[in-house]
């Protein structure tokens, strides 16, 4: 199956089963944005609470912070967003899609292109030569491209009651300017009232680092947590779900003592590896790539990628960079207020007393949850041959999704409509809610056309409430990547399933 089959079928499925949809689909959509339903809701939480689990709740040395998607705009000033966070954008004048200069292969200036005007299907052919930028659309292949210009990723809005295009349109009214003198004024009155969504979570942890440090008397080392929300006004967005400009993160700052910091980095990158591994069929589908000293960020010393192989190839999933002191120097200049750590069990080697005044260095694992659903769709999409009830040829077309990820854990389906089974097999499915183990309940259709809606969706147990059922108050549990069935007591359903999913 080559990769645009796969996403094909992906994207299909996500669709027809309730993972994800295109947002406003009724009017036609909106580019690069998507609602997850209710199955993909599911997944998405899944993930992230295993993330939670696995970073907070189980470790001493960690603690989470959810902070506002708006923050002062000297944050972005200081983290250097607003100065250097953009891509060179050129757009083709023939086809007018606009594409990232630095995302394309370079090809030779002086080299012939072929292109079809208006970037058609078919039409009038067009003959050019690559120019010196030495790039061609990547769309048309057209070497018609405007020249190069920097793009900030971020969304700018305005905050307050006044809206700053009056103040703007009241001072330039009547004066004739100049289109660079309108720029200028313009960009003056919006200045006043900006503000921008933030394109990551990373830099609320920063900016909390005294607060989080002193109400909860952490020690170094020791990291703050955080899930939630980015905007990145991407030039390009693809391949699904995998490139947005809304997405969501799983970041963590942990903050060490400088010269500690090759260690942490070492065990966050294989800590985290682990944890991808985890919940996954394929484990081999998972490595780390580090970076070569030419391309590390001015601030990092080390930084990894850890990368997912996608249908199209390799491509990133989570970094681990280990990021010096850099943000909290940047912010403590900014703000002017000191972000450090006073260490009273070490002695001051400039003195010999005893305490120790540094800024700490930082290891971030900032992982895009977003991506890792569409990573856990592909590890999980799975097609068998087989026979149906009737010895026909049939494709199975199953979610092999980890039992801890799948949205339901379990379907509970009553063979007939009658008889009692429904009662039952609703009883058994509340037991599940008490529990708080999400479970369906199932009356609709045949049961083998049940059992393959939810081999399709990834849930790993059907437990089936038949005419045994009725006389000896047992079910037949399914395993969803075997089929095998066995009998066990519907007083156990629960213990059973749950167990099974925390051995798995």
């Amino acid at each position: 199956m080559n990769a645009t089959d796969t996403i094909q079928k992906l994207v299909s499925l996500s669709k027809r089963r309730g993972f994800v949809f295109q947002s406003s689909e009724i009017y036609g959509g909106l580019k690069s944005a998507y609602d997850y339903g209710p199955l993909g809701v599911e997944l998405k939480r899944n993930i992230a609470s295993e993330w939670w689990k696995s970073i907070v709740h189980e470790r001493e040395d960690v603690v989470g912070i959810d902070a506002s998607i708006m923050m002062h705009p000297s944050v972005w000033k200081a983290s250097g967003h607003l100065a250097g966070f953009s891509d060179p954008l050129v757009d083709c004048l023939n086809c007018k899609e606009r594409f990232r200069a630095d995302k394309q292969p370079k090809v030779e200036p002086g080299t012939e292109t072929v292109w079809v005007k208006g970037g058609k299907s078919s039409g009038e052919k067009v003959k050019g030569v690559v120019g010196a930028c030495g790039y061609v659309c990547p769309h048309c292949a057209s070497s018609q491209l405007s020249d190069e210009r920097q793009f900030n990723l971020m969304f700018r809005t305005s905050i307050g009651p006044v809206d700053p295009l009056d103040e703007f349109l009241n001072e330039v009214q009547g004066k004739g300017l100049s289109r660079q003198e309108l720029r200028a004024k313009l960009e003056e009155a919006i200045r006043s009232s900006a503000i921008y969504l933030r394109p990551e979570t990373a830099q609320a942890m920063f900016v909390q680092f005294n607060n989080v440090q002193q109400t909860m008397s952490m020690k170094v080392p020791f990291g703050i947590a955080q899930q939630g929300k980015s905007f990145r006004n991407e030039v390009t967005t693809e391949k699904f779900i995998f490139r947005t400009c809304e997405f969501e993160q799983m970041e963590m700052e942990f903050f060490c003592e400088p010269g500690t910091q090759k260690e942490w980095h070492t065990y966050w990158v294989q800590s985290r590896m682990d944890w991808w591994k985890r919940f996954a069929n394929d484990k081999t589908a998972f490595r780390d790539r580090w970076h070569e000293e030419s391309e590390l960020a001015h601030y990092a010393d080390a930084c990894v990628d850890i990368e997912y192989r996608y249908p199209w190839g390799w491509d990133e999933l989570e970094g681990v960079a280990s990021r010096t002191d850099y943000d909290l120097t940047q912010h403590q200049k900014e703000s002017g207020v000191k972000l450090s750590y006073f260490d009273q069990q070490k002695n001051d080697p400039t003195t010999g007393k005893p305490g120790v005044r540094y800024i700490p260095y930082v290891i971030e694992p900032a992982a895009g949850l977003t991506r890792a659903c569409l990573a856990y769709l592909c590890d999980a999409y799975a097609e068998e041959e087989g026979t149906d009830a009737e010895g026909e040829n049939k494709t199975r077309v199953l979610l092999k999704l980890h039992p801890k990820l799948a949205p339901y854990k379990a379907a509970v389906l009553p063979l007939l409509k009658k008889e009692g089974m429904p009662d039952v097999a609703r009883k058994i499915v509340a037991d599940f809610y008490k529990a708080g183990v999400n479970a369906s309940f199932d009356e609709q259709q045949s049961i083998g056309k049940r059992y393959s809606r939810h081999d399709e969706i990834g849930t790993p147990y059907c437990l089936t409430v038949d005419h045994q059922t009725l006389t000896d108050q047992t079910v037949t549990i399914r395993d969803r990547d075997t089929t095998r069935q066995e009998r066990i007591s519907v007083d156990r359903a629960l213990e059973v399933v749950k167990a099974r999913i925390n051995e798995s």
